[in-house]
């Protein structure tokens, strides 16, 4: 087993494009650790830089305590998962499995132990004689991840391993990964676009945005105590629902002023917003705070919101309502029974114990 440890770690390309910007962070011995952004954030090329696939232009990689920088990939005693399963169609799951012990000289016994435990563990040993062809992409994906549990590797490198999967099979395989994950007891780092897996894998998580880490914590405390407005709007399904306004005090008490409504703050965040009295801030809110004044009972009147319906989307134990003030749109997640009209005016009701504020300068959380 082995930690993993980036120390100012960039990645500068040919014309001075800099894709990784001074990144450093430790995956800790038998950690899953999830590296999640947008599309061109920098993830995957760090995790190639791990696993020797692109060359560092600064900074340090250890693996365990052995600095990497000029080791070989294949000395590296990494495994690697792509987005691609990158199998051998000619040669059965079997010979898949087995072909980087052969090339490695391990002895045939060996090979065949190591593969059939493989196959036990993820479930495929009655695929071992069928070609890629002959089977499912979930299954080909198990195979991929068979081929690198063989090798007993130090650390296994996931890149968007479940891209190409189907919804259905994207959730099915998460499971199988952390349940591999608690047998293994391996260190395991995980790239995906997708915020869902990173909250369901990770034990924790990496935030990148244009090269840059913008937050490094375990999922809950990502999606209660966001750094910055970035990764409250990037963690969270749907995501945080942001409007512009300010902040003013009437008879001792904060409230924050949309232009169309105005909801007081709980009297804890004041210290934290007394700053910006007078002053313009975004506030945020996630939309399962947001609820139906039809079904609160006793909800304080300075914390209604009154706007219109746009559209409706069913989800089954829930519903999702797009509503609309004069000056803003916001999602509220309300429960599956609630299905007002489409251009209804209706009270919504705001947890303002739950909101977030922050600076429309730096985009950093005052609150």
């Amino acid at each position: 087993m082995a930690q993993v440890v980036l120390k100012d770690v960039s990645k500068v390309y040919n014309g001075g494009v800099k894709a990784v910007d001074q990144v450093s962070f430790e995956a800790q011995d038998r950690e899953f650790l999830v590296l999640v952004g947008p599309s061109g954030c920098g993830k995957s090329t760090t995790l190639r830089m791990v696993a020797g696939l692109e060359e560092i232009s600064e900074g340090r990689v250890y693996i365990g305590d052995r600095l990497v920088n000029e080791v070989p990939a294949k000395d590296r005693n990494i495994a690697m998962v792509f987005q691609n399963y990158a199998l051998y169609p000619h040669m059965t799951v079997y010979e898949n499995m087995a072909f980087g012990l052969k090339l490695r000289k391990y002895p045939r016994p060996e090979i065949e132990t190591r593969v059939k435990e493989a196959a036990e563990i993820l479930g495929i040993k009655e695929l071992l004689h069928r070609r890629p062809a002959e089977i499912s992409g979930g299954e080909r994906q198990r195979v991929a991840v068979g081929r690198a549990i063989v090798r007993k590797p130090a650390v296994f490198l996931f890149d968007e391993p479940l891209s190409n999967l189907d919804a259905k099979m994207r959730v099915q395989m998460r499971t199988e990964l952390n349940k591999l994950h608690i047998r293994l007891q391996t260190t395991m780092i995980y790239v995906t676009h997708d915020q869902v897996e990173a909250m369901t894998l990770g034990n924790r998580i990496i935030v990148m945005k244009d090269g840059i880490i913008h937050q490094i914590a375990d999922p809950i405390m990502l999606y209660d105590h966001p750094v910055n407005k970035f990764v409250a709007g990037f963690i969270g399904n749907p995501p945080m629902n942001f409007m512009q306004g300010r902040i003013f005090r009437m008879d001792g008490k904060f409230y924050f002023d949309e232009g169309n409504f105005k909801v007081r703050l709980v009297d804890e965040m004041g210290p934290k917003v007394a700053v910006y009295e007078g002053k313009s801030v975004i506030f945020g809110i996630r939309s399962e705070d947001i609820y139906d004044k039809l079904f609160v009972s006793m909800a304080p009147p300075e914390n209604i919101v009154k706007a219109s319906v746009e559209i409706i989307e069913p989800m089954g134990a829930e519903v999702y309502l797009y509503m609309r003030t004069k000056r803003h749109t916001f999602i509220a997640r309300v429960g599956g029974h609630d299905r007002p009209e489409v251009n209804q005016d209706i009270d919504m009701v705001f947890d303002m114990s739950r909101v977030h504020f922050f600076d429309p300068e730096t985009e950093k959380t005052i609150i």
